[in-house]
């Protein structure tokens, strides 16, 4: 970028190739049985398998499943054959595997640390390349999410979801709106998972926490930023109660296209009496509680 003018336009050559997605996956079925499976879209096949149309006969006869275990592959080729290998295993090697994946994928909800800036930067990184779901052309670099993960701390929430070996599964924060005063109680909400891995409700347990923690704080209203088009990110809005406000059509410019961006807010109080000033720290007691509620723990 030239000192005298402004970006050059992104353009889809600038995007980078996506992986293919292809799984290999065994689901529990209502009767304790597992079943053995791949594709290319794990979703959609979940629920397929438990009524959604066109799911495997064994599963129509065994009353559905839950997921087991899944294994990401490289290819639809790669896929099959590891099909083909988890049906050849023993039932007590189908358990284990079972026991294991649900111990690696267990996910906790915790508080976000300056040492989570570097896996945070990476996870954000492949949304910048890949994706226009932020319109940043660059990724920032590990200082900078640093810094910005320590002010979300610091002025509103930074919650982290971590695997059972410790590895980044997604990520969701908020931060002042504006800096004006009269903005102190509206916070922007953000969230990303890992899109190399099963969600499994990873996103709406991050979010939940992040507005807990904020309405705890004392703040009025959630406010997201979501590119237009992007409607997963608006259906996941729209059940996490947000209602869309107002849109800025062809507002960004990436990877070759003229894109939109929606406003999207959710009141965190109701009323019109002068608000509490915010509170920037929680008591741990609280934030505890708000944590344990995000891990299933009452």
């Amino acid at each position: 970028m030239s000192p005298m003018t402004g970006p050059a336009p992104s353009s889809e050559a600038d995007r980078l190739p996506a992986d293919p997605p292809a799984w290999a996956y065994m689901l529990r079925c209502a009767d304790g049985s597992l079943y053995s499976g791949w594709t290319n879209d794990l979703a959609r096949r979940l629920h397929a398998h438990n009524g959604g149309g066109h799911g495997a006969r064994y599963t129509r006869a065994h009353g559905g499943g839950t997921l087991a275990y899944a294994q990401r592959c490289a290819d639809k080729s790669a896929a099959m054959r590891r099909e083909a290998a988890l049906k050849k295993l023993s039932k007590g090697e189908k358990e284990a595997l079972a026991a294991a994946w649900a111990v690696e994928n267990k996910i906790t909800i915790r508080p976000a640390a300056p040492e989570d800036a570097e896996a945070i930067n990476e996870l954000y990184g492949w949304y910048v390349g890949h994706s226009t779901a932020t319109y940043q052309y660059v990724r920032p670099t590990v200082e900078e999410t640093r810094a910005d993960l320590c002010l979300a701390l610091e002025k509103a929430a930074f919650v982290v979801a971590v695997d059972g070996a410790g590895k980044l599964a997604g990520y969701a924060c908020a931060h002042p709106w504006h800096t004006r005063e009269a903005f102190a109680w509206d916070a922007e909400t953000t969230v990303y998972c890992d899109p190399h891995r099963l969600s499994l409700g990873v996103g709406k347990r991050l979010y939940t926490a992040v507005l807990e923690i904020l309405k705890a704080k004392g703040y009025w209203n959630a406010i997201a930023l979501v590119a237009d088009p992007n409607p997963a990110s608006a259906a996941f809005h729209r059940a996490m109660g947000f209602t869309r406000y107002g849109r800025e059509p062809r507002t960004g410019y990436k990877f070759g296209q003229w894109l939109g961006l929606d406003y999207w807010v959710l009141p965190l109080r109701q009323g019109s009496d002068a608000p509490e000033p915010v509170r920037y720290a929680l008591p741990p007691e609280e934030l505890d509680a708000i944590l344990r509620r995000a891990n299933g723990e009452g």
